[in-house]
């Protein structure tokens, strides 16, 4: 017997026959005698129109508010859920984040989670043979006693969280694919579905572009030793051996890794844009001057590439934002010009960032030499460059992203 953790997204949950699919599942687990604590997120399409409908009431609304309505959605896919259980003759409670607890800090609409106890679920489980069909994507901040969220894909995070509470065994994230690929099926119809992966490699996926998982649940599932396993919802619960192991993909530990692949995958984001601050005093504090600012708006920047300086004068500053805090970001340094003391500033938003992810890469020479060859061979132009001890990622224009990752996932055999 196993204690489960079992995650369904939207898809999965869209409308009510989908729902009794999800029961057959949890039923399929039940009977086989394992302990079940069930996530679900809204059911597909209803936190976007709930987010509208707040938005509609007033452009300008109180974020505890928000966080009360878009909070619903789970609410009644949970209660649904426990009903459609019980329905099938499984025993089952759904609870909402506030009833566990699930005890958040106060930033509504991003929060991250403080604590929970899972002391009632355990004590159900033994108990009762209940399963805990939970509200995902929300929590409580114990203070003001207000409901909050953790922001989207926050119901993974739930899940994981929840797993590592209760000493789950396994948290099973049931989604609208069979697990991960070495990168996206649409651009690249011979990518592979991926055995195991390490939670290091995840996160670099996840952060990248990979939309599989949110990168919060699985910096959880690494700091508290929480397998994840990432499976399709839409396999028929009855073709399913519980007792067997599923098509899906394993996160675990790199020790758990038998055979490490040099490269795991590729990932790519087209939500980049890139800023070039031109002609800045060369001299120091000046990145403070300019990067400071963009902190405090809370724009995230990513990649970095200075200049160096021919005239020991001025140098130039280049780096990249989300695509969506391009204008603000350039807002921001245009009020900051008389401190940092730029001559102009340059941007472009038609630029996408391609990444190589591998722990293998920590003990293989030349793996980013030759991308960047086989990138120039094919008439890719690299704009920047990062790097770090597992993956490295390179800025290119957005028109040639789809020819960039079937170029590299080639060269490194992915399609193998």
């Amino acid at each position: 017997m196993a204690r489960l953790v079992m995650k369904f997204g939207g898809t999965s949950v869209a409308d009510i026959d989908r729902i009794r699919n999800v029961a057959h599942h949890v039923k399929r687990e039940v009977d086989a005698g394992h302990e079940v604590a069930v996530v679900v997120s809204a059911m597909s399409g209803k936190t976007n129109e709930l987010v509208a409908w707040c938005r509609t009431a007033s452009p300008l609304h109180d974020a505890r508010e928000y966080d009360a309505v878009v909070a619903s959605g789970e609410q009644v896919t949970s209660g649904l859920l426990a009903i459609t259980l019980e329905g099938i003759g499984v025993n089952a409670r759904s609870w909402q984040g506030w009833q566990i607890p699930i005890l958040t800090d106060n930033v509504h609409g991003s929060a991250r989670i403080a604590d929970i106890d899972g002391g009632e679920l355990i004590k159900r489980f033994k108990e009762r043979k209940e399963v805990a069909v939970v509200s995902g994507f929300q929590g409580v901040h114990k203070e003001t006693g207000r409901i909050t969220t953790l922001g989207r894909g926050g119901s993974d995070t739930s899940a994981v969280a929840i797993a590592a509470a209760i000493k789950a065994d396994r948290c099973d994230i049931y989604t609208d694919v069979d697990g991960v690929y070495t990168t996206d099926p649409r651009v690249v119809p011979r990518a592979r579905r991926l055995d195991r992966v390490a939670f290091e490699e995840m996160l670099e996926l996840a952060s990248l572009g990979a939309k599989v998982l949110q990168v919060r649940s699985v910096e959880l599932g690494m700091v508290h030793k929480v397998p994840i396993f990432v499976r399709s919802s839409f396999a028929k619960p009855e073709d399913i051996d519980p007792y067997g192991t599923p098509p899906g993909t394993l996160i675990c530990n790199e020790e758990d890794i038998v055979e490490q692949q040099v490269v795991t995958g590729i990932a790519f984001s087209k939500d980049e844009a890139q800023i070039s601050v031109r002609h800045v005093p060369d001299k120091p504090g000046v990145a403070a001057a300019i990067f400071g600012p963009l902190a405090h708006a809370s724009i995230t920047v990513d990649m970095i590439v200075q200049n160096v300086s021919a005239d020991g004068a001025t140098t130039d500053l280049t780096f990249t934002v989300p695509a969506g805090d391009y204008r603000r970001a350039t807002d921001v340094l245009e009020k900051a010009k008389g401190t940092i003391g730029f001559k102009r500033i340059d941007g472009e938003t038609e630029v996408a960032k391609v990444s190589v992810i591998g722990i293998g890469m920590r003990s293989h020479a030349g793996v980013a030499a030759d991308a960047f060859k086989a990138l120039a061979g094919r008439g890719v132009n690299i704009r920047a460059i990062t790097t770090s001890e597992i993956k490295f990622s390179v800025l290119i224009d957005a028109a040639y992203t789809e020819l960039a990752v079937r170029t590299l996932h080639s060269l490194y055999g992915l399609d193998q």
